[in-house]
């Protein structure tokens, strides 16, 4: 079974950065699509940053230019680096993995708060 472990979600403050980690098991990370989204209490999960197989990336509009996704093929792990974080970027961060072929695979989630 496919399998996605996010880590490096905390507390900072306004301005600040955090990097997520997510290491995949069982498959490989260029396999379809690799993406991180991002859940509050109350909305539906939104999509926040992606790559392709390819090496494509897609960014929702309120982080581009504060927001990195990057992978790294030898440990099978896709990471974002967030910058300039701001109070509304607080939410359960997700990693993802979509085939072409239908599977879709989710890790656990991640808490990322940004208060001071």
């Amino acid at each position: 079974q496919v399998q996605l472990v996010e880590s490096g979600g905390g507390l900072v403050q306004p301005g600040g950065s955090l990097r997520l980690s997510c290491v995949v098991s069982r498959t490989l990370i260029t396999i379809g699509t690799m993406g991180w989204y991002r859940q509050t209490p109350g909305k539906q999960r939104e999509l926040v940053a992606s790559v392709a197989g390819g090496g494509t990336t897609r960014y929702a509009d309120d982080v581009k230019g504060r927001f990195t996704i990057s992978r790294d093929v030898v440990k099978n792990a896709v990471f974002l680096q967030m910058n300039s974080l701001k109070p509304e970027d607080t939410a359960v961060y997700y990693c993802n993995q979509k085939w072409s072929a239908g599977g879709d695979y989710w890790g656990q989630g991640t808490q990322v708060t940004v208060s001071s």
